[in-house]
């Protein structure tokens, strides 16, 4: 039986592309980056640039506000713990929201416990958060404005434009996590105004390892000290040898993007079959903006982890990878109002340009099958069919 993969909302499958141009940097043009003195240093800093150009044309940005990182959790851990340190004379207080990235969260619970003050903005049912609040939480003393531009688990997205135009009003930095919506919605940092921006390789096709970190160039120049110090590499904000190979790979991700391959043609055909095949299921985040390749389905009485053990086959999510074994229900749909019930029965399906309808048609099948096998044997479902619960 064939494997499914419908988690590139985790990682997904390097394109062809792109590992064909990382190879030579493997093998023949094994040169260090910074060795400008010889050949084979100055093919591997060629490429480096090379890559940076690649990243700024995907998100209309100059090359020199690009900065190469090992991801998006080290440039999260990097910008806000840079920010802090060095606007501390300005204030400590960082405002973020209920359902962002472990790495953010987890980043402000460390500061927290040195003397920074977070305001973690709420959500509604639907993921979506109240503008008027965030407005009315910014303060004198507010340092930074941390917001994802899509959610990783539910897909909605966030009205960044508009974040991004409350912060510049306000005067104060915004910092947007923007790597799920990278290669997968246009962004234009011309046209909208974020402060900084990370992304990482893996989820646009590219090699794992790998990010990129914008900093936009202000004539008030944006202040973040290196989280990783070393020799000068990425102008002193980011020590350590380059991992050509990646960087290379990342870059040629970007340049693959290609926004006229809709996901939610995938995603649609997906949720329709679904939803006619199997009795009580939602999408609660259907009728709302979202990313076109995610769909976050809840299936009445049914246990994530007892479905995905059923469907050996099929390489789905019960939320973040990056928090898939914790034994707690996922904060995202807790901070939505769900249960933990309701938590616990959610699955996570994101697609990409590698899934087909008749590979939707094949998973339907064996998903509802799966489903019916446990709830055959559920004394709760039972219940339920009975209106007892």
């Amino acid at each position: 039986m064939e494997f499914s993969y419908f988690d590139n909302n985790a990682t997904t499958r390097i394109d062809e592309k792109v590992l064909e141009a990382m190879l030579p940097y493997l093998q023949d043009s094994y040169g260090n980056a910074s060795s400008v003195q010889h050949k084979l240093g100055r093919q591997a800093n060629h490429a480096v640039e090379k890559a940076r150009l690649q990243v700024a044309e995907l998100l209309n940005a100059n090359p020199k506000e690009i900065i190469f990182t090992s991801g998006a959790t080290e440039s999260i851990n990097t910008v806000i713990k840079g920010i802090s340190k060095n606007y501390k004379t300005k204030g400590k207080h960082i405002i973020t929201c209920k359902t962002e990235h472990k790495a953010v969260l987890n980043s402000c619970e460390v500061l927290e416990k040195n003397g920074l003050l977070v305001s973690y903005l709420d959500v509604d049912e639907f993921g979506q958060m109240d503008l008027d609040k965030l407005k009315q939480t910014i303060r004198e003393d507010t340092i930074l404005v941390s917001l994802m531009a899509a959610n990783n688990e539910t897909g909605i997205l966030h009205p960044i434009v508009e974040i991004a135009k409350i912060c510049q009003e306000k005067d104060v930095l915004f910092f947007c996590d923007a790597t799920q919506w990278i290669g997968k919605i246009p962004l234009d940092l011309q046209k909208i105004p974020i402060d900084i921006l990370c992304m990482s390789g893996h989820k646009i096709h590219g090699p794992k390892g790998v990010g990129a970190l914008y900093i936009r160039r202000k004539s008030k120049p944006i202040q973040i000290p290196p989280l990783i110090v070393g020799g000068k590499q990425e102008s002193g904000l980011r020590g350590g040898t380059y991992a050509v190979h990646q960087i290379v790979g990342l870059g040629e991700a970007a340049a693959q993007v290609n926004f006229s391959e809709p996901h939610e043609n995938i995603r649609d055909y997906f949720e329709k079959k679904l939803i006619e095949s199997i009795e009580d299921i939602s999408i609660k985040t259907q009728r709302v903006k979202r990313l076109p390749n995610t769909s976050n389905v809840q299936f009445k009485h049914v246990k994530g982890s007892e479905l995905m053990t059923k469907l050996s086959n099929i390489a789905i999510s019960s939320g973040s990878a990056c928090v898939s074994g914790d034994r707690d229900p996922s904060h995202v749909l807790k901070a939505m109002g769900m249960t933990d019930e309701e938590a616990y029965c959610s699955l996570r399906f994101s697609f990409s340009k590698y899934n087909s309808k008749e590979e939707i048609d094949t998973a339907v099948l064996q998903i509802k099958s799966a489903v019916e096998q446990i709830r055959a044997h559920s004394p709760i479902w039972e219940m339920y069919k009975e209106g007892l619960i």
